[in-house]
């Protein structure tokens, strides 16, 4: 059976986006390569688990993280899950497998007051991308949206009283996020300058690149990167990083657990609850200041 066929399985019936598409495409392919340079193996729907591990190892030795390999091995077992599912094959070789242990990432958010440093005391250039860029921290910091989410807005997303904006999150599920109304002028002022823009193409995305075109992720990454490299010492400055501290500064303000679920966009509860390591930090500091039996 074509990976073809699984990858239209993904897109279709999956509803998966063409990024996590194309990391299953990638992981299978270089499965295949390994298989037929290795051991001269064509076909994989018909491996062993012995080879697979064999796979696994060559992995290690090179190199690559326990994280990576898991995300590597996880599209193989997909494709095998498929495989069973129209009935080519009766047995998933990796139906007990076990994942590679991997250290838990601690991503430290920013503090409230590296982002208020951020947009309040950092000059931004008085010119389209500089107007463009302050918007763009601002949007992600008063949502919580991810990177892919940003760069895909479309003008018509944002309702006409600019309170709200409609975001099209994975599996192409939508989501309505509340804006702040402090953020109306901001963008008054970014689709000004974005209307002055010579198109390269009529296009209906709302952050475009000073030639014209569609913002791509690593510029998205640069941008806040570059600007949060002035002010904070943290090691990892990312889009995803706004995205936690979104998070994380809401639920230190006491905001339900299943409110930032639904603003975040996540299909289960499971995938908020990493954000709260911080919120139990501040809990704790109340905890220890406010209870009596603390001041004995």
């Amino acid at each position: 059976m074509s990976l073809e066929a699984f990858t239209s399985y993904l897109s279709i019936e999956k509803n998966y986006s063409s990024h996590t598409v194309k990391a299953y495409q990638k992981d299978l392919t270089e499965f295949k390569k390994y298989c037929l340079r290795i051991y001269d193996l064509k076909v994989i729907k018909d491996v062993e688990y012995t080879l697979i591990r064999s796979w696994v190892v060559s992995l290690v030795d090179a190199g690559i993280s326990n994280r990576t390999i898991n995300r590597k091995i996880a599209s193989l077992k997909g494709y095998y899950k498929f495989l069973q599912k129209i009935g080519v094959l009766e047995k998933n070789p990796l139906a007990k497998h076990k994942a590679l242990k991997t250290e838990k990432k601690l991503e430290v958010p920013f503090s409230e007051i590296e982002m208020d440093k951020v947009l309040k005391q950092i000059p931004f250039e008085d010119d389209f991308e500089g107007v463009r860029n302050k918007l763009m921290i601002e949007l992600l910091y008063a949502t919580g949206m991810r990177r892919a989410e940003l760069i895909n807005l479309k003008v018509h997303d944002i309702n006409s009283t600019r309170t709200t904006i409609k975001v099209l999150g994975k599996r192409n599920k939508e989501r309505i996020i509340p804006l702040l109304s402090s953020m109306s002028l901001l963008f008054n002022s970014y689709l000004l300058r974005r209307s002055e823009i010579e198109l390269q193409e009529e296009l209906p995305f709302l952050f475009l690149t000073k030639s014209g075109h569609k913002l791509y992720e690593t510029l998205v990454y640069r941008v806040i990167n570059k600007y949060f490299s002035m002010i904070s010492p943290k090691i990892k400055k990312s889009p995803h990083i706004l995205r936690h501290t979104f998070a994380t500064h809401l639920l230190n303000k006491g905001a339900d657990l299943n409110a930032v679920k639904e603003l975040l966009g996540h299909s289960s509860l499971a995938s908020t609850q990493v954000y709260t390591h911080n919120n139990i930090a501040e809990l704790k500091k109340v905890h220890l200041t406010a209870h009596p039996r603390n001041k004995e």
